[in-house]
């Protein structure tokens, strides 16, 4: 009897990852295909992997597909959320400071506050408006995506996710070249101009970019900043996932309203914070964490057409694009008044 449960259960496991495989197997190839062109062209990988799986969107009308994708633009992607937290160590955010950990802390608030706002008074969801502010104001593609997963399940919202993905990256790219030179312009000192580009630019890498373009202490400086908020998508999900619990069932209240992922992050930030894993253990999960965001979002291109896209309409693009000019002049403007 034991025997046959077991043996019952083995053929459930592999009926359930049989299925999976077409799909995982699919946003596996697009990624990789991004990460290449990423590397021979300079392109950032996140957009690259939308923009092939997009491509290939005709591909994923094949049902056998349906469940790997299905796979790789959720757990997968929230495993490579969760890995964020190694990024992280409580040290490097008590170094900053009171005064610019408060700035990055109203930056993010203001970029969600003024995406909502905007959403609103252009007629969209709230929910939009919250994906396209928390992705401004936090880290870009990869709060887009830990957003886009705590939010309340939406027939359209991997296709906003894809589509703030697409402004954001494109956004941070140009922060990349204007802002040193914005910072240039308004005489900042390398420590200040290293905190505007990262309590501003939304994506990590263009964070690094822009900021050892000025200086290799604005370097620094602004990739600790950037980590803060990066640190800061983690309240962040877990304030939207108890709203989105309060608008669920009761029957679906009973369920934990806040994501294992999250948790999951911050363990794994105090953990780093404690320098628990060797350093090349951190370097690998690391690794890995890049590398199924990268899959995720491969995936969620897969799943998304042009057209759909394309349906999001202008007023979208304003969403996004109001809450990064917000985010800038709040920073700038405290930067100036209080001459840090």
């Amino acid at each position: 009897m034991e025997m046959h449960i077991h043996q019952s259960h083995w053929r459930s496991g592999r009926q359930w990852l049989v299925a999976r495989v077409p799909g995982l197997l699919l946003a596996l190839t697009a990624a990789a295909a991004a990460n290449f062109a990423a590397t021979i062209w300079g392109i950032p990988v996140m957009l690259m992997a939308l923009l092939i799986g997009i491509g290939l969107n005709f591909v994923s009308t094949d049902t056998r597909t349906a469940p790997g994708l299905a796979f790789a633009s959720r757990p997968v992607l929230q495993v490579g959320v969760a890995l964020l937290g190694l990024g992280i160590s409580i040290e490097q955010v008590i170094d900053l400071g009171s005064d610019t950990l408060l700035l990055v802390i109203g930056g993010v608030l203001a970029a969600i506050g003024s995406g909502w706002a905007i959403a609103r008074l252009l007629g969209r969801s709230s929910a939009f408006g919250i994906l396209a502010g928390g992705a401004t104001g936090i880290c870009g593609a990869s709060a887009a995506l830990a957003i886009s997963s705590a939010l309340p399940p939406d027939e359209g919202r991997e296709r906003e996710a894809a589509f703030v993905i697409v402004v954001v990256t494109a956004l941070s790219t140009l922060a990349m070249v204007a802002y040193p030179l914005l910072a240039h312009w308004l005489s900042f000192d390398d420590r200040t101009a290293g905190i505007l580009i990262g309590a501003t630019i939304h994506d990590v890498a263009q964070v690094v970019g822009a900021g050892y373009a000025v200086s290799d202490e604005a370097g620094d400086t602004a990739t600790v900043v950037k980590l803060f908020r990066v640190a800061l998508l983690l309240p962040t999900v877990l304030a939207i996932s108890l709203a989105a619990a309060r608008v669920r069932s009761s029957q679906q209240r009973l369920l934990l309203p806040v994501p294992l992922f999250a948790l999951a992050f911050a363990v794994l930030a105090i953990v780093n914070s404690l320098a628990a894993l060797p350093p090349e253990l951190r370097t690998f999960l690391g690794d890995l964490s890049r590398g199924c965001l990268v899959v995720a979002v491969a995936a969620i291109g897969l799943k998304t057409s042009l057209r759909g896209i394309l349906k999001m309409g202008p007023s979208a693009l304003v969403v996004p694009v109001g809450a990064t000019i917000v985010l800038l002049a709040l920073v700038v403007a405290i930067q100036l008044l209080t001459g840090s």
